[in-house]
């Protein structure tokens, strides 16, 4: 069976094609949401309700694979274009550049999880790195409203060449910061006119990710993806709404893979490991935001016309060793 980023570029090629069919009653509306890090096992009507629903009412593909495990932007590269990492050239979060990339202080060697490294890349490969068209970028150049939300790396990615903040609105950690890409004057009244602030939440306590001796967090990134989900249910949404024009938006959530990263429910255990109550917080955060975004369609009369797409870019696994002299013990990973 094909895997579901391909069917996610089918379904956006189709998408814009319709704008170009006389006659077509109602083109639909795109939306990609990703759960970073999601193992699917972990998804039932207990941990991610939401999600467990979707997946009884709509399609569910049962052989899909990440293209890269576990790099995120390998994987985003791969939604975002259709093309595998053979195409893109984004093998792994971190590239060899071959060239001192400022924005990672000259690095050779930078992380791509970077609105400015991004633009770097970019700039020094002849205006894209990837030198394949996302499927973002040809959305936007058919006439379709478009927006990516979420995660900083991912999100740039599926229309990293437009960083104006003028025809794709991109909303992700940097924004409101140095090296961000630039919010335009509509979206800033319409964030300020939604209470919110015109600067993205830092993870927090989130972002702590402890060491041998000091656990990682105890909490889920609760307090920026609620942002994200604001920014998206009562700016972005509404403002789509009103153009009464096909869109395609993204919404990366950085949970579970962010808090499962820094979870620090084991510290010097194997159990519970990723499958402790911090995780599952992760869990719940990210359904949260898709019942959200759900209810956000129902409410400005867009669920009809919307195509809600959820996915994963890779799972999670926690991995223990063992040797012809000593057992392996139990681990917490699938």
């Amino acid at each position: 069976m094909r895997n579901r980023r391909f069917y996610f570029v089918l379904a956006t090629i189709m998408t814009a094609a319709t704008l170009a069919t006389p006659g077509f009653a109602q083109p639909h509306n795109v939306i990609l949401f990703v759960a970073d890090g999601l193992r699917p096992g972990m998804v039932n009507q207990r941990t991610a309700p939401a999600l467990a629903g979707l997946m009884r009412k709509g399609v569910h593909f049962t052989n899909t694979h990440a293209m890269f495990p576990t790099f995120t932007t390998a994987n985003a590269a791969s939604m975002a274009t259709g093309h595998k990492v053979g195409d893109t050239g984004n093998f792994s979060n971190t590239i060899g550049a071959g060239f001192p990339v400022p924005g990672a202080g000259d690095s050779l060697t930078p992380f791509l999880e970077s609105d400015p490294v991004l633009g770097d890349v970019d700039e020094h490969f002849s205006g894209d790195y990837f030198n394949q068209e996302t499927v973002m970028r040809a959305a936007r150049a058919t006439g379709l409203s478009t927006a990516t939300i979420g995660k900083l790396g991912p999100a740039l990615i599926f229309d990293h060449t437009e960083r104006s903040g003028e025809q794709t609105i991109v909303i992700d950690d940097s924004t409101g910061r140095s090296g961000g890409i630039p919010l335009s004057a509509e979206m800033q009244k319409r964030l300020s006119a939604a209470g919110l602030d015109l600067q993205t939440p830092t993870r927090g306590e989130n972002g702590r990710s402890g060491d041998f001796h000091t656990p990682g967090t105890l909490v889920a990134n609760t307090v920026q993806q609620d942002y994200f989900i604001k920014a998206t249910t009562k700016a972005i949404l509404p403002l789509f709404k009103e153009r009464g024009k096909p869109f395609m938006l993204i919404f990366w959530s950085r949970d579970p893979d962010g808090t499962q990263h820094n979870q620090g429910d084991s510290l010097g255990r194997l159990v519970p490991g990723i499958n402790g109550p911090t995780s599952l917080a992760a869990i719940r955060n990210a359904d949260d935001n898709l019942a959200a975004l759900l209810a956000a369609l129902q409410e400005l009369s867009l669920d009809a016309t919307t195509d809600v797409i959820v996915t994963a870019d890779h799972g999670f696994a926690t991995i223990s060793k063992e040797s012809a002299t000593t057992a392996r013990p139990d681990h917490s990973g699938p």
